[in-house]
């Protein structure tokens, strides 16, 4: 699965065909701060368990470019793999919403 960096997801939402962001972190750290633009499907609803509803991802499109992030990244790949094995297009954002806060306050 690709990662990319916070300097190429900004490069890429610069574009004309821009990938779709989805922030699987908790409501109130989405809430706290998030990429402009971000969906927000918290994590709880991708991974497998007690709160699972992959019904609730009929919102993200199979034909556009999706990259997953959290805080650092290892939540984002986690729910990237299960959207991935469900036929979504995914990247992940290297280092997550810390890298780019990083980035973006250099």
């Amino acid at each position: 699965m690709e990662k990319w960096t916070a300097a190429e997801l900004n490069d890429k939402l610069k574009q004309t065909e821009r990938p779709i962001i989805l922030d699987v972190r908790a409501e109130d750290k989405f809430a706290a701060g998030h990429i402009p633009s971000s969906m927000h499907i918290p994590k709880q609803k991708i991974l497998p368990g007690d709160e699972q509803d992959l019904n609730g991802l009929t919102v993200l499109p199979m034909d556009q470019p999706i990259v997953v992030t959290c805080t650092t990244g290892n939540s984002a790949q986690r729910c990237a793999t299960v959207l991935q094995e469900k036929g979504y297009q995914v990247s992940v954002l290297d280092g997550g919403i810390t890298a780019w806060n990083a980035y973006k306050q250099k």
